[in-house]
């Protein structure tokens, strides 16, 4: 195996992010520059190899979002291919983690030379994190790594945070720059905009994206990368302080009238759950 330190980097501007899909509904993401690349949430080895073999890339690291089986079980099998850093959350309790991450840290990952901000966004997991690059290069790039707190049209269960913790971290990531792509990790698309449609129904926005997206799957296309920009247009888990969504919540019977935001972020949660 070649150590990941001793490989040469490659310029920003030449880097590319594929979709690898795994199992019924994941998003693996390899970034490379046609010589290297680095795998994100790699939860199946097969096709992260499969992937790396048709294309001739060799693997220079691992980036990990949370603790779930689906984003960390090709882990071993790829480190019995590659001697790489395991880049992932200080605090999600990742045994493979070399690299320990959390809010504030900076990262270029070895081999393609790609700078990355980390944020701390629990909510899905305690410990969940998210990878950020800014566009601050001559690359101009804005990536967004959210695993599963961000999705496209929706947002992750709450399986060990609050909604509070949720909440925050959703305006943590709304906040980054509209032209921001987010490579979420699953196709849910779809029924997230159902449920998107439900909500707040007379959203003309989310009405065009539900046919665009639709028209997609009916392509066998991937819905995602979305942007910052769309989500923040029809993505009801950072448009909890419309007006119209409370309003809609309670005469639903899914929040009580003039709920305070974050009283409706939880209700929409929950309504999601079993909607």
């Amino acid at each position: 195996m070649i150590p990941a330190t001793s490989r040469p980097g490659s310029t920003a501007a030449s880097l590319q992010v594929l979709p690898v899909p795994a199992f019924h509904d994941n998003y693996l993401w390899l970034v490379h520059d046609e010589r290297y690349a680095a795998v994100v949430d790699p939860g199946d080895a097969g096709p992260i190899l499969a992937m790396l073999s048709d294309r001739g890339l060799v693997l220079t690291a691992i980036l990990l979002t949370h603790h779930h089986r689906d984003h960390i079980g090709g882990v071993p099998e790829l480190l019995r291919e590659f001697d790489v850093p395991v880049f992932g959350p200080r605090a999600d309790g990742i045994a493979a983690v070399t690299q320990p991450l959390g809010e504030g840290d900076r990262i270029t990952v070895p081999g393609i030379d790609l700078a990355l901000q980390v944020l701390d966004v629990p909510g899905h997991t305690h410990g969940h994190i998210a990878y950020v690059s800014d566009g601050a290069a001559s690359d101009g790039r804005h990536w967004l790594f959210c695993g599963d707190t961000l999705f496209a049209g929706g947002c992750g269960r709450l399986f060990e945070g609050t909604p509070a913790q949720m909440a925050a971290s959703l305006d943590k990531l709304a906040a980054l720059p509209p032209e921001t792509q987010v490579f979420c990790a699953h196709e849910y698309t779809l029924s997230n905009l159902r449920f998107a449609l439900a909500v707040e129904p007379g959203n003309g926005a989310l009405r065009a994206r539900m046919e665009v997206e639709s028209g997609k799957r009916e392509r066998g296309e991937p819905t995602v990368p979305s942007t910052i920009a769309i989500e923040r247009a029809t993505n009801p888990f950072l448009r909890y302080r419309e007006a119209t969504i409370a309003q809609h919540l309670a005469a639903e019977g899914k929040a009580p009238d003039s709920a305070a935001p974050l009283t409706v972020f939880a209700a929409l949660r929950e309504w999601k759950n079993t909607f």
